[in-house]
């Protein structure tokens, strides 16, 4: 072979190889892209779900909150209905203890009322 072949072959050799270098570097830029891309579609996704996660949140707090206000309101009907049951048993003890026909049974003081009632017409 020549000189100037082993030149020729020499000359191709390095310009194949950077071309070979040119191409993967290319290539390695796109992937790049490629991912970065890929990324800010994920932060996107991620800030998208961020926000649907706090409004859930917010939902929850307002319910639980809802929640915890009807159980007080339910407690505070609840002590009230003790209550009235309180006051409703001390009158009914408080009438057993001043009823003169307390002693008597019931039929008897249907008859007591009925008497007075009648008696009370003639007057």
């Amino acid at each position: 072979m020549s000189t100037v072949a082993i030149v020729l072959i020499a000359i191709a050799v390095i310009v194949a190889l950077a071309l070979i270098y040119s191409a993967s570097r290319r290539r390695r830029a796109q992937q790049f892209e490629d991912r970065r891309q890929l990324a800010a579609k994920h932060r996107e996704e991620a800030d998208a779900q961020r926000i649907t996660a706090a409004k859930e949140a917010a939902t929850a707090d307002e319910q639980a909150a809802a929640a915890r206000r009807q159980a007080a309101e339910a407690e505070e009907r609840a002590q009230t209905a003790r209550q009235a049951q309180t006051t409703a048993a001390a009158h009914t003890e408080h009438a057993q203890e001043i009823d003169p026909d307390a002693g008597t049974s019931q039929p008897d003081r249907a008859d007591a009322s009925a008497e007075g009632q009648a008696s009370g017409r003639d007057l």
